[in-house]
Protein backbone atom coordinates (compact mmCIF):
# COMPACT_ATOMS: atom_id res chain seq x y z
CA UNK A 1 0.00 0.00 0.00
CA UNK A 2 2.37 2.61 -1.39
CA UNK A 3 0.03 2.54 1.43
CA UNK A 4 7.77 12.34 2.95
CA UNK A 5 33.23 30.89 20.39
CA UNK A 6 33.83 32.86 22.43
CA UNK A 7 34.94 31.39 25.72
CA UNK A 8 36.76 33.83 28.68
CA UNK A 9 39.90 32.26 30.28
CA UNK A 10 39.73 31.10 33.71
CA UNK A 11 40.94 33.89 36.30
CA UNK A 12 42.73 31.36 38.16
CA UNK A 13 43.86 27.40 38.22
CA UNK A 14 40.82 26.29 40.89
CA UNK A 15 38.43 27.68 37.88
CA UNK A 16 40.50 25.73 35.43
CA UNK A 17 40.68 22.58 37.72
CA UNK A 18 36.90 22.48 38.21
CA UNK A 19 36.18 23.19 34.55
CA UNK A 20 37.96 20.29 33.61
CA UNK A 21 36.85 17.69 36.53
CA UNK A 22 33.03 18.96 35.62
CA UNK A 23 33.85 18.39 31.69
CA UNK A 24 35.55 14.78 32.37
CA UNK A 25 31.96 13.80 34.49
CA UNK A 26 29.53 15.26 31.75
CA UNK A 27 31.20 13.07 29.44
CA UNK A 28 31.75 10.05 31.84
CA UNK A 29 28.06 10.10 32.33
CA UNK A 30 26.84 11.02 28.63
CA UNK A 31 24.86 7.78 27.15
CA UNK A 32 26.35 5.88 25.35
CA UNK A 33 23.32 4.49 23.47
CA UNK A 34 22.25 7.93 22.65
CA UNK A 35 21.01 7.99 19.49
CA UNK A 36 20.63 10.79 16.89
CA UNK A 37 17.47 11.93 16.06
CA UNK A 38 18.17 11.39 12.21
CA UNK A 39 18.56 7.95 13.35
CA UNK A 40 15.03 7.87 14.46
CA UNK A 41 13.62 8.72 11.45
CA UNK A 42 9.52 9.58 11.48
CA UNK A 43 9.76 8.41 15.50
CA UNK A 44 10.41 10.59 18.75
CA UNK A 45 10.47 9.68 22.14
CA UNK A 46 8.13 11.68 24.73
CA UNK A 47 9.47 9.84 27.58
CA UNK A 48 10.84 6.20 28.40
CA UNK A 49 7.95 4.04 27.40
CA UNK A 50 6.23 6.13 25.04
CA UNK A 51 7.19 7.76 21.96
CA UNK A 52 5.30 9.32 18.82
CA UNK A 53 5.35 8.40 15.00
CA UNK A 54 4.87 10.91 12.19
CA UNK A 55 5.24 10.62 8.63
CA UNK A 56 5.41 7.83 5.95
CA UNK A 57 6.85 4.86 6.59
CA UNK A 58 10.02 3.82 4.26
CA UNK A 59 12.55 1.40 3.92
CA UNK A 60 14.42 2.54 6.93
CA UNK A 61 11.87 2.57 9.07
CA UNK A 62 12.64 -0.97 10.50
CA UNK A 63 15.97 0.05 11.33
CA UNK A 64 14.63 3.15 13.10
CA UNK A 65 12.18 1.08 15.16
CA UNK A 66 15.56 -0.53 16.42
CA UNK A 67 17.61 2.12 17.05
CA UNK A 68 14.48 3.29 18.85
CA UNK A 69 14.00 0.52 21.31
CA UNK A 70 17.58 0.52 21.97
CA UNK A 71 17.59 3.35 23.13
CA UNK A 72 14.18 3.16 25.17
CA UNK A 73 14.15 -0.69 25.68
CA UNK A 74 11.10 0.22 27.83
CA UNK A 75 8.87 1.38 25.38
CA UNK A 76 5.27 0.41 25.28
CA UNK A 77 3.34 3.26 23.77
CA UNK A 78 3.87 4.90 20.63
CA UNK A 79 1.26 7.77 19.62
CA UNK A 80 0.17 8.18 16.14
CA UNK A 81 0.05 11.41 14.64
CA UNK A 82 -0.03 11.52 10.16
CA UNK A 83 1.16 9.02 9.15
CA UNK A 84 -0.44 8.39 5.75
CA UNK A 85 1.34 4.88 4.75
CA UNK A 86 3.96 3.25 3.27
CA UNK A 87 6.42 3.30 0.27
CA UNK A 88 7.67 0.07 1.01
CA UNK A 89 5.19 -2.33 1.97
CA UNK A 90 7.65 -5.58 2.98
CA UNK A 91 9.69 -3.11 4.93
CA UNK A 92 6.52 -1.74 6.53
CA UNK A 93 5.17 -5.16 7.53
CA UNK A 94 8.69 -6.53 8.82
CA UNK A 95 8.67 -3.27 10.92
CA UNK A 96 5.04 -4.21 12.14
CA UNK A 97 5.70 -7.46 13.10
CA UNK A 98 8.61 -6.16 15.13
CA UNK A 99 6.40 -3.65 17.02
CA UNK A 100 3.96 -6.48 17.83
CA UNK A 101 6.61 -8.97 19.04
CA UNK A 102 8.04 -6.01 21.45
CA UNK A 103 4.98 -5.50 23.03
CA UNK A 104 4.04 -1.91 21.72
CA UNK A 105 0.61 -0.54 21.98
CA UNK A 106 -0.95 2.45 19.70
CA UNK A 107 -2.67 5.66 20.79
CA UNK A 108 -4.26 7.77 17.99
CA UNK A 109 -5.45 11.54 19.52
CA UNK A 110 -8.47 13.06 18.59
CA UNK A 111 -6.30 14.94 15.12
CA UNK A 112 -4.87 11.40 14.32
CA UNK A 113 -5.07 10.52 10.90
CA UNK A 114 -3.55 6.95 9.59
CA UNK A 115 -4.15 5.54 6.23
CA UNK A 116 -3.12 2.71 4.21
CA UNK A 117 -0.22 0.81 5.25
CA UNK A 118 0.21 3.04 8.62
CA UNK A 119 -3.41 0.83 9.54
CA UNK A 120 -1.66 -2.08 8.80
CA UNK A 121 0.80 -1.02 11.64
CA UNK A 122 -1.67 0.08 13.87
CA UNK A 123 -3.33 -3.43 13.84
CA UNK A 124 -0.47 -5.27 14.94
CA UNK A 125 -0.46 -3.25 18.25
CA UNK A 126 -0.56 -5.12 21.21
CA UNK A 127 -2.98 -2.62 22.73
CA UNK A 128 -5.16 0.51 20.24
CA UNK A 129 -6.79 3.09 21.74
CA UNK A 130 -8.12 6.09 20.03
CA UNK A 131 -10.05 9.48 20.43
CA UNK A 132 -12.89 10.38 19.21
CA UNK A 133 -12.20 12.38 15.67
CA UNK A 134 -9.40 10.39 14.83
CA UNK A 135 -9.47 9.31 11.12
CA UNK A 136 -8.56 5.85 10.28
CA UNK A 137 -8.35 5.56 6.16
CA UNK A 138 -8.26 2.33 3.87
CA UNK A 139 -7.88 1.82 0.56
CA UNK A 140 -6.54 -1.13 -2.28
CA UNK A 141 -2.36 -1.28 -2.39
CA UNK A 142 -1.13 -0.50 -6.27
CA UNK A 143 2.51 -0.77 -7.78
CA UNK A 144 2.70 2.23 -9.03
CA UNK A 145 1.20 3.88 -11.89
CA UNK A 146 -0.10 1.65 -14.82
CA UNK A 147 0.59 -1.35 -12.62
CA UNK A 148 -1.74 -3.72 -11.29
CA UNK A 149 -3.46 -3.16 -7.85
CA UNK A 150 -4.66 -5.50 -5.33
CA UNK A 151 -8.53 -5.83 -6.60
CA UNK A 152 -6.25 -7.30 -10.06
CA UNK A 153 -5.77 -10.77 -8.54
CA UNK A 154 -8.77 -12.90 -7.52
CA UNK A 155 -9.23 -13.73 -3.92
CA UNK A 156 -7.04 -16.65 -2.89
CA UNK A 157 -4.77 -15.27 -4.70
CA UNK A 158 -1.13 -15.68 -3.49
CA UNK A 159 -0.18 -12.11 -3.46
CA UNK A 160 -3.04 -11.16 -0.94
CA UNK A 161 -1.27 -13.82 1.32
CA UNK A 162 1.40 -11.69 3.07
CA UNK A 163 -0.85 -9.33 4.35
CA UNK A 164 -3.33 -11.74 5.34
CA UNK A 165 -0.42 -14.04 7.24
CA UNK A 166 0.77 -10.50 8.79
CA UNK A 167 -3.00 -10.60 10.55
CA UNK A 168 -3.12 -13.89 11.50
CA UNK A 169 0.62 -13.11 13.17
CA UNK A 170 -0.36 -10.13 14.92
CA UNK A 171 -3.45 -12.09 16.40
CA UNK A 172 -6.46 -12.17 13.98
CA UNK A 173 -8.05 -15.70 13.33
CA UNK A 174 -8.13 -16.87 9.77
CA UNK A 175 -11.69 -15.32 9.03
CA UNK A 176 -11.05 -11.93 10.85
CA UNK A 177 -7.49 -11.28 8.22
CA UNK A 178 -9.47 -12.25 5.13
CA UNK A 179 -12.70 -10.36 5.68
CA UNK A 180 -10.77 -7.31 6.66
CA UNK A 181 -7.68 -7.20 4.05
CA UNK A 182 -10.57 -7.65 1.30
CA UNK A 183 -12.44 -5.05 2.56
CA UNK A 184 -9.43 -2.68 2.64
CA UNK A 185 -8.72 -3.41 -0.67
CA UNK A 186 -12.60 -3.24 -1.75
CA UNK A 187 -13.03 -0.07 0.15
CA UNK A 188 -11.55 2.27 -2.34
CA UNK A 189 -8.96 2.20 -5.36
CA UNK A 190 -5.28 2.81 -4.61
CA UNK A 191 -5.37 6.52 -5.64
CA UNK A 192 -8.15 7.36 -3.37
CA UNK A 193 -8.75 6.45 0.53
CA UNK A 194 -11.83 5.36 2.99
CA UNK A 195 -12.31 6.63 6.02
CA UNK A 196 -13.63 4.17 8.31
CA UNK A 197 -17.19 4.80 9.79
CA UNK A 198 -17.32 3.97 13.71
CA UNK A 199 -19.67 1.06 12.83
CA UNK A 200 -16.74 -0.45 10.93
CA UNK A 201 -13.82 0.26 13.15
CA UNK A 202 -15.73 -1.90 15.48
CA UNK A 203 -16.78 -4.47 13.07
CA UNK A 204 -13.36 -5.13 12.66
CA UNK A 205 -12.07 -5.09 15.93
CA UNK A 206 -9.81 -2.55 15.15
CA UNK A 207 -9.78 -1.16 18.69
CA UNK A 208 -8.16 -3.37 21.33
CA UNK A 209 -7.85 -1.55 24.36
Amino acid sequence: MLRYKTTTPPRNSLIVLLFIIVSFWACKNDDDTAIASTELGIFKSINNTTAEMNGLISSDTPTHFDNLLKQYPNLKTINMLQCPGSEDDNANLIVSKKMHDAGIGFHLFSTSEIASGAVDMYVGGIKRTREPGSKIGVHSWGAGPGEPIATSYPKGHEVHLPYINYYKSVGFTQKEAEDFYYFTIEAAPAASIHWMTDDEITKFKIIKP
